[in-house]
């Protein structure tokens, strides 16, 4: 609901419902007229901000991402699911790409107690929780102890759901508990802080959201 895939692809005039391979899809791997790579090592690599990796529909073409990810195991690849479920299907010998690095997106209680056992269970390097948007106050005690960083947003759009600043500071004071990680990445269109609501520019939720936090 609300995504912003949707509304990105519609003002560019393309169908948000149809999984298609780009045409940087082998960019990790082009290579210069001399046969050095484009990209040097150390590049950081972010993957299907606009989609799932683990979208059933990618399926076909996967298997030669994972090659790519292997091959430049000098540089670093991100990504970010809502499909815990399929990460061990997807990848078997998971623990192998340890240039790989997988976030999952929990963004209520409910969606947080059915992804974080799944998504803890797997032979990740590092487990980083994105309660993007977040929608609801949400208890993490049961699993905080094993997540390495939790990131937090708002909702964008002329139709984002508030989020109240007050369920923010919870998770942050819970992780501060437990000693993870924690960031505060962008409020969203819509925030309470207060009990007064905020409407921010798209322009100004990076910003206002780091400045939100002193210490």
């Amino acid at each position: 609901m609300h995504c912003y895939v949707y509304r990105r692809d519609e003002s560019i005039g393309k169908d948000a419902n149809i999984v298609y391979k780009t045409a940087s899809f082998n960019m990790p791997v082009r290579r210069k007229r001399n046969g050095e790579y484009r990209y040097p090592g150390g590049t950081e690599f972010m993957m299907c901000f606009s989609s799932d990796f683990f979208i059933e529909e990618a399926d076909a073409w996967r298997k030669d991402v994972l090659c790519f990810i292997k091959e430049r195991s000098d540089c670093s690849f991100m990504c970010i699911t809502k499909r815990p479920e399929r990460i061990k299907e997807c990848i078997p010998d998971l623990g192998s790409y340890h240039n790989l690095y997988i976030y999952c997106t929990m963004e209520n209680q409910k969606r947080f107690d059915e992804r974080c056992p799944i998504y803890l269970d797997l032979d990740l390097q590092r487990k980083g929780v994105m309660i993007e948007p977040m929608l609801e106050s949400i208890d993490m005690s049961r699993y905080i102890d094993k997540i390495d960083l939790v990131s937090v947003g708002g909702e964008s759009g002329m139709d984002a759901r508030v989020i109240d600043f007050e369920w923010v500071k919870d998770i942050k004071a819970q992780c501060k508990k437990a000693h993870v990680g924690f960031l505060f990445h962008q409020t969203g269109a819509r925030i309470i802080v207060n009990d007064k609501l905020y409407n921010i520019p798209r322009s100004l939720q990076h910003s206002q959201a780091r400045k939100a936090f002193k210490d």
